[in-house]
């Protein structure tokens, strides 16, 4: 049972942050602001918040008007929103894992979220590559990990998650902030990050068989392209398709990437199973 802390009645107070669950709550009212407003400015009919926690940005979602629907793992943060919003009748709540939970289909969405740390990365991983239709995301991350959603060819922060995220959206880093912006602090650095759709982009079948090359040839970084593929293509099948079997994956641009994933699957589709 979710109960008021006599001390401070704000609804973060009533929720019980879980190490498990990756939690900690975005307290920074500047910052909430920017997000809702970044949310809000999409066209999309309705919204996805993931993560929600104590619903500092729903409660400000659901003054658009909109639906939105809402999934959190917490079973003590759905208590308290369905306490809090069971009366709207645009708010629905979805309990679950966001990596995996079914979504209900129909028009893209706005998607939000101050992602959970330790489920970040293969959320967005499901946001891209499952046909999740998105108008826009703003998506709150662990600074290293939104480092790398920008990073360069040439540079230690640039790996599949760049090459991924960079083919299917235009990124814009909105703010970052520090520990003090959430509670409980956490040890490191946030920032959030806005996603646009990109068109055209790869296709789902595309972006599936794009991280089977991306995983392989960055298994290994101080390694080449040759040595990361031994025994999985024939020698000469990276130069076919347009890539230097010498070259190391980190100096590779995200479109030649794309060109040579569909070189790839065009030459040797049983390397990528559909």
């Amino acid at each position: 049972m979710v109960r008021w802390n006599v001390s401070d009645p704000s609804p973060i107070a009533r929720l019980r942050p879980k190490k498990a669950f990756g939690q900690n709550f975005l307290v920074n009212e500047g910052a909430i602001g920017t997000i809702v407003g970044s949310a809000l400015a999409s066209g999309a009919s309705r919204i996805l918040e993931i993560g929600p926690g104590p619903g500092v940005l729903t409660e400000r979602l659901l003054a658009d008007g909109r639906p939105l629907w809402a999934v959190d793992l917490d079973p003590e943060a759905c208590e308290l929103l369905q306490e809090r919003f069971a009366d709207r009748p645009q708010f629905h709540l979805l309990q679950g894992d966001a990596v995996r939970i079914p979504l209900p289909e129909g028009e893209a969405w706005s998607v939000i979220g101050n992602l959970p740390y330790n489920a970040a990365t293969p959320i967005l991983a499901r946001l891209l590559t499952e046909g999740i239709a998105w108008d826009r995301m703003v998506l709150m991350f662990q600074l290293e990990v939104a480092q790398k959603l920008m990073g360069v060819p040439g540079t230690k922060a640039y790996g599949p998650l760049s090459v991924l995220a960079q083919l299917c959206a235009r990124l814009t880093r909105l703010v970052k902030l520090g520990p003090g912006s959430f509670r409980p602090a956490p040890k490191v650095d946030s920032a959030v990050v806005l996603f646009e759709p990109l068109s055209p982009s790869p296709t789902l079948a595309e972006r599936r068989a794009l991280l089977t090359v991306l995983h392989r040839s960055f298994s290994h970084r101080r390694k080449t392209l040759a040595n990361n593929w031994q025994g999985v293509l024939p020698a000469d099948a990276l130069a076919h398709a347009g890539l230097g079997p010498a070259l190391r994956a980190e100096v590779i641009a995200p479109a030649t990437w794309l060109e040579a994933t569909r070189q790839l699957i065009h030459q040797h589709p049983e390397v990528f199973p559909s």
